[in-house]
């Protein structure tokens, strides 16, 4: 028996080892804490629900992660224990688990990922019809886990259902309704790379079928030893390596997934990313139509670019808020509960969440969307990147790392911000209004030309630093006027911030 569940709490989510292989890291995501952690899902959705056991109805899914089948039985054989009816639906993508709820009319879902996470390490997530559970809610299935659930045994069933046909076939619908032709992708080139996760049906059962032509598609059959790159937009080999494939191809686009398919990014005919602020400025536009003067809910590190972008060339609002996607998509939430217009939670990581949608972040739908645009776009001889021409984009921007060295982490990285508020405010320094998360100062075009945003990890003990510059030098120039500060911190090592400014 886990002695601690707790340390499988990973935000909104369960995560673990899952397979040997990776020195030093032995097995902790076994049968008996995967059942255990299922009947504590259970309980969960039985208080939620006020439904027995035997009267739910739960889907379970996975991306391409070697550990998935093992986990997948133990998951079912919990579910089932107690009665309850599975659909097994196979390799999936978590945005797909999630809409089972919605198309299956399932109680609860479980999807079996660690998003990009390296190969050895699994998790579930749950979801019901009110999407995605919150950490609130995994800490209470981890209760329910540790202290033992006592329900009463039954038999349930599990049956096979292909929901990602379904799936597939939604998002094809949303691209002929939205281009109002049958073949609205005949004369595009699209290539999708999958990082051999779960994201390979949209070359083959999204784009192809609707005329597109897919040829130099890459990496799409899945391979839970992710053999070709990590499959994550933010990775730098991964950017490249779907850069020099849509050159390569000639392709009007290529697009790029995560494992699960929850996040994803692009880049246009000539290799050029678009994703961060690119990505952010382009969503934008999309969902501000219609929504005009509407609130864009981002995270903490977007640029001043695209503050000025959003605002002033789009007209709609710019709400910054927390890193996290859960924080930015519950933030919009309440935003939309309040009165306010907010049509967009989005994330610079390409988690993208439409309120049309559920706001549900969901890769697929987030390309789907893009690809309706580019459609109509093409009949004017134009292409995406003309709706972010005017997007100013930073000069030198950097992300540093800095760890903390104390037990008791979170305070003191508070403690360290605290500190940094009342040094800005010595300095005379441009600390933003919108503090969310951390402390977020700018700097004028004299002292840098840009703005820093120290903060604290939301797991783990680090301060990551983000800097961005309008000016060669600046992003020097502002870890200079930090590190004084800096070394007034002794459970913090600075030796990033040292080694940067050189």
């Amino acid at each position: 028996m886990i002695e601690d569940f707790k340390r499988f709490k990973s935000g909104t989510d369960i995560r673990g080892v899952a397979s040997e292989g990776v020195p030093g890291e032995t097995v902790d995501l076994t049968d008996e804490a995967i059942e255990n952690m299922t009947a504590g899902f259970v309980a969960w959705l039985k208080d939620m629900t006020k439904k027995t056991a035997g009267k739910l109805t739960v889907s379970v899914g996975h991306d391409s992660r070697i550990s998935a089948p093992r986990i997948k039985g133990a998951v079912i054989r919990s579910l089932t224990s107690f009665g309850v009816s599975v659909y097994d639906c196979g390799l999936s993508s978590t945005p797909a688990m999630f809409m089972t709820t919605m198309d299956l009319n399932c109680d609860g879902a479980v999807q079996i990922t660690a998003s990009h996470h390296p190969y050895n390490r699994n998790g579930l997530k749950f979801f019901t019809k009110k999407g995605g559970l919150g950490g609130g809610d995994i800490t209470v299935i981890l209760n329910y886990a540790q202290q033992g659930v006592a329900l009463p045994k039954a038999e349930g069933k599990a049956a096979p259902v292909n929901y990602m046909v379904q799936y597939a076939q939604r998002l094809r619908q949303l691209i002929i309704d939205g281009t109002g032709q049958t073949q609205p992708l005949q004369g595009l080139k699209i290539i999708v790379d999958a990082g051999n996760g779960a994201g390979g049906f949209y070359a083959s059962d999204v784009l192809q079928p609707l005329g597109a032509d897919i040829t130099g598609s890459q990496f799409l059959e899945p391979d839970g030893m992710f053999p070709n790159h990590i499959p994550n937009p933010e990775n730098k080999e991964a950017m490249e390596s779907i850069s020099k494939a849509t050159v390569s191809s000639k392709a009007d686009l290529g697009v790029i997934f995560d494992t699960d398919v929850d996040r994803s990014s692009c880049v246009d005919a000539t290799g050029k990313e678009i994703n961060r602020n690119r990505l952010v400025a382009l969503a934008a536009v999309i969902a501000l139509e219609g929504n005009e003067g509407g609130t864009i809910v981002t995270d903490s590190i977007t640029s001043r670019g695209l503050n000025v972008f959003i605002e002033q060339d789009l007209g709609g609002k710019h709400h910054r808020f927390k890193r996290g996607y859960k924080n930015v998509i519950d933030e919009a939430v309440r935003l939309n509960n309040e009165g306010v217009n907010s049509p967009l939670a989005i994330e610079t990581s390409g988690h993208a969440a439409f309120r049309e949608n559920y706001f549900l972040d969901d890769g697929a739908y987030l390309i789907t969307r893009l690809i309706i645009k580019m459609v109509h776009l093409k009949r004017q001889n134009k292409g995406l990147e003309s709706l972010i021409e005017t997007l100013g984009e930073p000069i030198e921007e950097t992300e540093l790392r800095l760890k903390i060295n104390t037990a008791d982490f979170k305070a003191y990285g508070q403690s360290v911000i605290d500190g940094l508020q009342e040094y800005a405010k010595q300095q005379g320094w441009d600390i933003a209004p919108d503090n969310h998360e951390g402390l977020r100062v700018s700097f004028s075009k004299d002292s840098g030309d840009g703005w820093l945003l120290l903060r604290l990890s939301v797991h783990d003990p680090i301060m990551p630093l983000n800097i961005e510059s309008d000016s060669i030098g600046g992003t020097k120039a502002i870890a200079s006027s930090l590190y004084t500060y800096l070394q007034t911190c002794d459970g913090l090592t600075i030796t990033p911030v040292k080694e940067f400014i050189g």
